[in-house]
């Protein structure tokens, strides 16, 4: 009978800038292989609300151009009602005008699902998995959890 393992891993990070794309395919499969899992999933997930993970293209020009269109989707000079902190004086506000990474995480989803098989990461030749910071900079974490036989 096959006995199933699990293994979960934070992935720290730190971002300089307001909106940062850290790939991280490396260190997810490094999480992988120390998992002893030859067939199953990966599960990468940002627990944050300004924060996304997704998967495409490393490469410098593409970057950039999923930056400018995030910021064409959620400008940071729009008028967002989570900016009204004046309004929310119930809850507990770190005080940024935020309103704006919200919703671009919101775009972007804050999760990845990716099969592994014979203990590696089935990603396509150009695919690499990135955290994507979108209120920087602060102290981040990303979480994998590596589910199999």
């Amino acid at each position: 009978m096959l006995s199933i393992k699990t293994h979960k891993q934070k992935i720290d990070l730190e971002s300089k800038n307001q909106i940062e794309f850290f790939d991280i395919t490396d260190r997810v499969q490094k999480i992988v292989d120390d998992s002893g899992v030859r067939e199953g999933n990966a599960v990468i997930f940002a627990p944050h609300t300004t924060m996304g993970v997704v998967i495409n293209h490393n490469e410098t020009m593409l970057l950039q151009d999923f930056m400018r269109v995030l910021y064409k989707f959620a400008p940071t000079d729009d008028r967002y009602s989570h900016d009204l902190f004046e309004l929310r004086r119930a809850s507990k506000s770190d005080g940024r005008s935020n309103g704006h990474s919200h919703c671009k995480s919101l775009l972007i989803g804050v999760s990845q699902f990716v099969p592994i098989e014979k203990g590696k990461l089935m990603l396509g030749p150009k695919q690499s998995i990135f955290a994507v910071e979108l209120d920087g900079a602060r102290e981040r974490d990303v979480t994998v959890n590596v589910l199999g036989i």
